[in-house]
């Protein structure tokens, strides 16, 4: 499977990020001087790249925008905060999240507070994210 992926359900389209693919493929990623900054200061990434990446399809960018601004240094409900926030700059309104293990309550507190235009609902392993 794709890191993020596209699909059509009930009319409306949702971009589907596998965060465990993420995780596997960030720790064999080799950081440059760019990237320690963009994962310091995140929105700096995503000015410097929001003009590179107009072309790219909405799920291409937010997958390159996670490689840059996600961090394997962070806990996974400040990175899954994080991707929501992309997600929501990129126009994106219906995200799921593919994860290693079912979220506890007390994550999915902390991602709502951090994301309070977004609407949670887990099922399992997977995080469905309507973003307003």
């Amino acid at each position: 499977m794709a890191m993020v992926d596209t699909d059509t359900v009930e009319s409306r389209t949702v971009v589907t990020f596998d965060y465990t693919a993420f995780l596997a493929e960030s720790c064999k990623k080799k950081w440059s001087f760019i990237d320690a900054i963009y994962s310091v200061i995140p929105l700096f990434g995503f000015v410097l790249n929001s003009q590179i990446n107009k072309d790219k399809k909405t799920e291409d960018r937010l997958r390159d925008l996670a490689l840059q601004i996600l961090s394997t240094q962070i806990s996974d409900e400040n990175n899954i905060a994080r991707l929501i926030r992309l997600a929501k700059q990129q126009k994106i309104t219906h995200l799921r999240v593919c994860l290693p293990y079912a979220l506890n309550a007390s994550q999915l507190s902390s991602i709502e507070k951090e994301c309070p235009s977004a609407q949670l609902q887990q099922q399992d392993e997977f995080l469905d994210v309507n973003i307003h």
